[in-house]
């Protein structure tokens, strides 16, 4: 039997130096959430595929459940 070779990890990506969460936050020059509007979005054109959306979204999450 033959012993096996040492594994050249040369090939593995560097690891990124570790930034803290007030670090990675300035970088990506973000601010706080002051209000719900600041979180509004017009996701949906109108109130009926908004509900087309949900009934087939609870469809899906009970397909397996029966």
């Amino acid at each position: 039997m033959s012993t096996p070779a040492p594994e050249d990890f040369s090939y593995y990506p560097q690891p990124r130096p570790r930034l803290s969460v007030d670090e990675l936050l300035a970088a990506k020059n973000t601010q706080p959430i002051r209000s719900l509007d600041d979180l509004a979005a017009d996701t949906f054109e109108s109130d009926e595929e908004l509900e087309e959306f949900l009934a087939f979204t609870y469809a899906e999450r009970h397909r397996d459940a029966a």
